[in-house]
Protein backbone atom coordinates (compact mmCIF):
# COMPACT_ATOMS: atom_id res chain seq x y z
CA UNK A 1 0.00 0.00 0.00
CA UNK A 2 1.02 3.35 -0.80
CA UNK A 3 0.64 6.50 1.20
CA UNK A 4 0.52 10.26 -0.65
CA UNK A 5 -0.34 13.67 1.28
CA UNK A 6 -1.73 16.31 -0.58
CA UNK A 7 -1.17 19.72 0.05
CA UNK A 8 -4.28 21.76 -0.49
CA UNK A 9 -4.54 25.47 -2.03
CA UNK A 10 -6.71 28.08 -0.66
CA UNK A 11 -9.82 26.86 0.83
CA UNK A 12 -8.76 22.89 -0.87
CA UNK A 13 -8.15 21.39 2.34
CA UNK A 14 -5.30 18.83 2.73
CA UNK A 15 -6.01 15.15 1.33
CA UNK A 16 -4.11 11.77 1.89
CA UNK A 17 -4.46 8.70 -0.12
CA UNK A 18 -4.39 5.65 0.20
CA UNK A 19 -3.30 3.36 -2.92
CA UNK A 20 -2.70 -0.34 -3.56
CA UNK A 21 0.11 -2.22 -5.07
CA UNK A 22 -1.27 -1.59 -8.66
CA UNK A 23 -1.99 1.88 -7.51
CA UNK A 24 -5.54 1.81 -7.69
CA UNK A 25 -7.38 4.67 -5.25
CA UNK A 26 -7.80 2.47 -1.94
CA UNK A 27 -9.25 6.13 0.44
CA UNK A 28 -9.36 9.55 -0.23
CA UNK A 29 -9.58 11.77 2.89
CA UNK A 30 -8.80 14.88 4.73
CA UNK A 31 -5.67 15.12 6.64
CA UNK A 32 -8.16 16.06 9.87
CA UNK A 33 -10.75 13.51 9.32
CA UNK A 34 -9.49 10.35 8.40
CA UNK A 35 -11.71 8.00 10.30
CA UNK A 36 -14.77 7.11 7.98
CA UNK A 37 -12.44 6.69 5.38
CA UNK A 38 -10.21 4.19 7.04
CA UNK A 39 -13.00 2.30 8.35
CA UNK A 40 -14.39 1.77 4.91
CA UNK A 41 -10.99 0.03 4.09
CA UNK A 42 -10.82 -2.11 6.92
CA UNK A 43 -8.06 -0.01 8.20
CA UNK A 44 -9.97 1.81 11.03
CA UNK A 45 -7.97 -0.52 13.89
CA UNK A 46 -4.68 0.65 12.47
CA UNK A 47 -5.55 4.66 11.91
CA UNK A 48 -3.41 5.77 15.05
CA UNK A 49 0.15 4.46 12.71
CA UNK A 50 -1.07 5.33 9.85
CA UNK A 51 -1.86 9.03 10.90
CA UNK A 52 1.22 9.42 12.73
CA UNK A 53 3.02 8.41 9.44
CA UNK A 54 1.45 10.99 7.41
CA UNK A 55 1.80 13.90 10.17
CA UNK A 56 5.66 13.47 9.32
CA UNK A 57 5.20 12.71 5.69
CA UNK A 58 6.24 15.27 3.02
CA UNK A 59 3.77 16.70 0.90
CA UNK A 60 3.89 15.33 -2.54
CA UNK A 61 6.08 12.08 -1.49
CA UNK A 62 5.15 8.87 -2.13
CA UNK A 63 5.43 6.13 0.76
CA UNK A 64 5.13 2.78 0.55
CA UNK A 65 3.43 1.44 3.64
CA UNK A 66 4.65 -2.13 5.31
CA UNK A 67 1.44 -3.23 7.29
Amino acid sequence: MYIIKVKGVAKIPDYVQLRDEKFTLLAYFRVDRPDKSLDKVGLGDKADHIMNIIKDLPFGQILKLEL
